[in-house]
C-alpha cells in the first residue's frame, strides 16, 4: 500500500484528514458515580478528533472536519483542537442546530457514558463534504463507525467516501485512470487511503445489532485500513478470534485486531504480525482505541514497518489509558524512538514486566 506523496503542491495539505463529530464532555473529577458528584470538568471528546489530536500530538499535519452549533461548547472544541495543533478551518457553524454534549459516569464495571447528540448539527454531515479539497488532498482520510450511526446523511457521506470512492473519482477525474485492472482499482490507487475503525457503539444503533454488524462490515470490507476490536468484533459478526476476524474482512488490505491488554495482531499482503501491549496502570479505557489509531497512522505516515506500527499504536494507547481524559498528551518521541528501538525480547520483556 502506497501513500499519495508529498509534493510542492501539497506543502500545506493535511497528512490525515478526519471527519465526525465531537461533542463537549461532562465528567467527575474522580472515579465516584455521577449522581453523587457536586461539580463537573468540562472537556471534548470524539472518535474521530481524538485521533487527530493524537495525530498531532506526534507531530503530524491534521485536520478535522465536521459541524458545530453556534454556541460555547462549540467554540471550547474549536479552541482546545487549535491548541493541540488540529486544523478546524473547515468546520461548518449551524446557527439553528446545537452542538452535541455527553457525560460520564464512573461505575465499578466501568464508565458509563449518556449522550445528548440527537438532532445535534454534526449530524447533518452528509456526502457533499466529499467536494471539499481538503479531503481530496490528504494522504490518509480517518473515519470511524460512529458518524456511521449518527444520521441517515452521515451513513451515506462514510459510503461515500468509503465504498463508491467519491474522493478518488474526484481527485483524478473521469477518465485519468493510469491503471490497467479497471477503473474500480484504478480509482482505489489514486486517491488518499482511507482509515476505518469499526467502533461500534450500540447505543447509537436504534435499529439494532443485526443492522449494524450488516452496515459495519461492508465499510470495513472497503476501507484500505481497518481497525476493530476483537471484542467487538464477536459482539457484531461471532468472530472469536483474530484470525476469523482477518477472514471475514479480507477484502481489505490491512487489517488491525486490537485484544485490549492482550495485544494487537496485524493481517497485511499475507503477513500475520502480532505485537503484546505494554503492561499499564490503568485509569479509564475511554480513548485508548483512538489513541491506537493515531500510534499506528503516525507510524504508517513514517513509513515504519509493521511491528513499529503495531508498537506506536501500543505506547499510544497506554498514554490514554493513564487518564481521565479521552485526548491524552502523547509520549515524548524520546521516549517512543527508545521503545521502538528495542528488540523483541527486549519488548516482550518490558510487556511483561
Amino acid at each position: 500500500m502506497l501513500l499519495p506523496p508529498t509534493t510542492g503542491r501539497r506543502v500545506k495539505a493535511a497528512d490525515v484528514v478526519c471527519v465526525g463529530e465531537t461533542m463537549a464532555v461532562l465528567s467527575p473529577p474522580d472515579s465516584r458515580p455521577f449522581d453523587e458528584q457536586p461539580t463537573l470538568a468540562m472537556a471534548i471528546g470524539g472518535a474521530e478528533s481524538n485521533v487527530a489530536c493524537g495525530l498531532a500530538g506526534l507531530g503530524h499535519r491534521v485536520a478535522w472536519l465536521s459541524r458545530l452549533g453556534d454556541d460555547p461548547f462549540a467554540r471550547r472544541i474549536l479552541a482546545e483542537l487549535t491548541a493541540r495543533g488540529v486544523d478546524v478551518t473547515g468546520v461548518e457553524t449551524d446557527p439553528a442546530r446545537p452542538t452535541g454534549v455527553y457525560f460520564k459516569d464512573p461505575a465499578p464495571e466501568g464508565t458509563r457514558t449518556h449522550y445528548y447528540r440527537s438532532g445535534s448539527a454534526a449530524t447533518l454531515m452528509g456526502p457533499e463534504l466529499t467536494r471539499l479539497p481538503v479531503l481530496r488532498r490528504a494522504r490518509i482520510v480517518h473515519l470511524s463507525g460512529v458518524a456511521a450511526a449518527l444520521s441517515e446523511s452521515c451513513a451515506g457521506l462514510l459510503e461515500a467516501i468509503l465504498v463508491d470512492r467519491a474522493l478518488n473519482r474526484e481527485a483524478e477525474g473521469p477518465g485519468k485512470s493510469n491503471e490497467p485492472d479497471g477503473p474500480g482499482e484504478a480509482d482505489k490507487a489514486a486517491g488518499p487511503i482511507v482509515s476505518f475503525d469499526v467502533n461500534h457503539r450500540p447505543a447509537l444503533w436504534r435499529s439494532g445489532t443485526a443492522d449494524a454488524a450488516k452496515n459495519l462490515l461492508n465499510l470495513a470490507r472497503a476501507a484500505d485500513i481497518v481497525f476493530v476490536g476483537r471484542d467487538e468484533a464477536e459482539a457484531l459478526w461471532g468472530t472469536a478470534r483474530p484470525d476469523d476476524v482477518a477472514e471475514l474482512l479480507g477484502p481489505a488490505p490491512l487489517i488491525v485486531v486490537k485484544d485490549a491488554e492482550h495485544g494487537a495482531t496485524s493481517y497485511a499482503a499475507g503477513t500475520r504480525t502480532f505485537v503484546p501491549a505494554l503492561p499499564t496502570q490503568v485509569v479509564e479505557p475511554v480513548g485508548a482505541g483512538d489513541a491506537f489509531a493515531a500510534g499506528y497512522l503516525s507510524a504508517v505516515l513514517e513509513h515504519r514497518d509493521e511491528r513499529s506500527r503495531l508498537r506506536l499504536g501500543h505506547l499510544a494507547a497506554s498514554a490514554a489509558l493513564r487518564t481521565r481524559d479521552d485526548v491524552p498528551e502523547m509520549p515524548p518521541r524520546t521516549e517512543t524512538d527508545r521503545r521502538l528501538a528495542l528488540d523483541d525480547v527486549g519488548w516482550s520483556r518490558a510487556a511483561t514486566a
